[in-house]
């Protein structure tokens, strides 16, 4: 193991028969984006419907995922995260971290690069937890709720954290749908910005807006953002603000997920509170040492957000050149709407490429970014097979 001031690139430890983790896209306009219907000419007979195994809860479970394809190539290509392939190249902790508890300055360090990152204008509204799953899990638990206002179809963290309450869940696809919810007393609006699956991005002013209703009716606006950090419609500079709570994930910009890290954002008095229930040493060292590194390195930030783009780029042309349509705005992941989608996902599977589909949302499928030669070939090649299979594929996704 190197230790002390030795510089370890994530990919260097990879071997074979071990997944990759990737995905990308540069966002246009800020307003809401809904993907296309897919329709089929009639004249054209569907393919046969494809039997899906039981799936993981989230993407990246990729051995779970290829038990059921044992004679796929290795190593697998794991497209299925919405995580960056281009993984922070941190400098290793001394090993003496590992021997002792977490020092409350250190933590203190870390929230105050996260203000500085995130653009907030205290580490008094950082509340640092192992990942923004674990955070989002204890918001029942803080929030006084009367009900609960999702802007769906969205990541399936946020409803699953609330349905052990007793409080009153609803989903709308329609953001007008949940800026009327606001003006209930006591709702809390849910909303994740860009959107987990499909991309959407609202704008900073229409989300402004959605918050100003919320403090003025009693409600609370809880934007997860946790993909934001390649785009320009965060709300974080918003805070202290009385109705506002954000969260911010550190595994998928830096491509770190393993490092487990997340923020919530908040004005003061909230995140005090939020970090009393979360007690002594939120975070482990490894958490706590690597995230300050990275959250200080903006030069490493600018530079994978032209990287992120042209990967993003890239894919949409890969995915075009398949005949396939994609919707979205979110630089770390597309959204692939074909009625085919099973079939694909499949397909992908078989060629050793793990992508996300979802059992509720059929004729979805997103597909993050490739992070290197050997994976963009393999998802080139596959796509490649898929249309010599299908040839008509285009003409059955575009009419």
């Amino acid at each position: 193991m190197r230790t002390g001031g030795s510089r370890f690139r994530p990919d260097e430890s990879r071997v074979h028969g071990q997944p990759f983790n990737q995905n990308d896209r540069q966002p246009q306009n800020p307003v809401p984006v809904h993907g296309p219907q897919d329709h089929v000419q009639s004249s054209i007979m569907p393919m046969q419907p494809v039997a899906m195994p039981d799936l993981p809860m989230h993407g990246g479970q990729v051995r779970a995922v290829m038990q059921h394809f044992p004679n796929a190539p290795a190593p697998y290509v794991d497209l299925s995260t919405g995580i960056s392939p281009f993984a922070y190249p941190f400098t290793v902790p001394e090993a003496d971290i590992f021997s002792r508890l977490p020092e409350r300055d250190e933590e203190w360090a870390l929230r105050q690069a996260a203000a500085q990152a995130y653009g907030v204008s205290s580490p008094d509204m950082v509340v640092s937890g192992a990942g923004s799953q674990s955070l989002i899990a204890l918001l029942p638990f803080i929030l006084p709720a009367q009900r609960v206002c999702l802007l769906g179809p969205t990541y399936s963290g946020h409803a699953q954290a609330w349905q052990g309450n007793t409080v009153p869940l609803t989903q709308v696809q329609n953001p007008d749908a949940l800026h009327a919810a606001a003006t209930h007393r006591g709702t809390v609006c849910v909303v994740c910005n860009p959107n987990n699956p499909d991309g959407r991005l609202l704008s900073a002013a229409w989300l402004t807006d959605l918050a100003d209703v919320c403090a003025s009716h009693g409600s609370y606006l809880v934007v997860d953002e946790a993909f934001a950090d390649f785009c320009e419609d965060s709300v974080a500079h918003l805070l202290p603000h009385p109705a506002l709570i954000i969260l911010r994930s550190f595994g998928k910009t830096y491509g770190l997920p393993g490092v487990r890290l997340g923020f919530l954002l908040a004005d003061g008095d909230f995140a005090a509170r939020f970090r009393a229930a979360l007690g002594s040493w939120p975070v482990g060292s490894i958490g706590l040492a690597v995230g300050q590194q990275a959250l200080q390195d903006t030069a490493w930030r600018q530079h994978v957000r032209q990287q992120v783009f042209d990967a993003h780029t890239r894919l949409l042309r890969v995915l075009d050149a398949a005949g396939l349509s994609c919707v979205g705005q979110a630089p770390l992941f597309t959204l692939v709407n074909t009625v085919y989608a099973a079939d694909l996902w499949r397909h992908l599977c078989q060629h050793g490429i793990v992508t996300r589909i979802f059992s509720d949302q059929p004729g979805r499928l997103r597909i993050g970014l490739p992070g290197n030669d050997v994976a963009w070939a393999r998802l080139e090649d596959a796509l490649a097979h898929w249309q010599s299979r299908t040839p008509d594929i285009e003409s059955r996704d575009r009419d």
